[in-house]
């Protein structure tokens, strides 16, 4: 039993870009500047929830919308089984644009912004969503992101999972609102190093890259890497002024 409480846990609706409501529960717990943390495969696991407690203790409010798997496991066979289930919202192969879910999460990005009532929030994507991450730099209620370890489109080769529609928006807010963050291993085959410079390349100055020697994949969550997460802290209190 996953013994993680947060202070208050909400369901958020909003459209998909297809037009098909979504629905999911959002767990909220902390005070202080907001970050929307966007899980990552296998789950919300142990892992996830300290880094969520790890941002709550450095004064910052977390909203962690759960979108499959079992809600504090991350028991693999399991939870890809009900990534399955959202398969219209997340596409691990789409390229040339974003999931359908983005759309929900911009609309999410806004509702926290508004329901906090501060100028806006900052967004953690992780492998599966650290793409996410980057596209909701286009709008007005992200001030910052950061993409750890972005991993879409599986067998993408040279294609990013966006629309050069969604590359302009991003650029534009990273250039009025300052760069994002991306951060990865260096040597992870999951989160390749063509997939990141094609980032380079597509963001320029607005996104700012970082590489960590090794061969793991999850700096933020289960391979834990503390000059990483120390950047991460930094960057938000820069860009949300906590």
């Amino acid at each position: 039993m996953c013994s993680w409480n947060p202070d208050e846990c909400f369901t958020f609706a909003a459209p998909l870009d297809s037009g098909r409501e979504a629905r999911h529960s959002v767990h909220v717990k902390g005070s202080g500047p907001p970050i929307l943390l966007l899980q990552e495969l296998p789950g919300i696991g142990p892992e996830t929830l300290a880094l969520a407690d790890r941002l709550i203790a450095a004064g910052f409010t977390v909203y962690l919308p759960h979108f499959f798997g079992t809600f504090g496991k991350t028991t693999l066979v399991t939870n890809a089984a009900r990534l399955f289930c959202v398969r219209r919202e997340f596409n691990m192969f789409l390229r040339g644009r974003q999931s359908p879910v983005a759309t929900w999460m911009r609309a999410l990005a806004r509702h926290i912004r508004d329901r906090q009532g501060v100028p806006g929030i900052g967004v953690i994507g992780m492998c599966l969503t650290g793409s996410f991450a980057l596209a909701l730099m286009a709008d007005d209620a992200v001030l910052g992101a950061v993409a750890s370890q972005p991993a879409l489109p599986v067998f993408g080769g040279d294609a990013l999972p966006m629309s050069e529609a969604d590359i302009s928006g991003a650029r534009a807010g990273m250039s009025a609102k300052g760069p994002a963050l991306g951060m990865r291993y260096r040597d992870d085959k999951m989160a390749p190093a063509r997939l990141m410079r094609n980032l380079e390349t597509a963001f320029g100055d607005g996104l700012d890259t970082v590489e960590y020697p090794g061969t793991q994949h999850s700096l933020l969550t289960l391979h834990f890497h503390q000059p990483a997460y120390a950047r991460v802290e930094t960057y938000f209190r820069e860009r949300l002024g906590a």
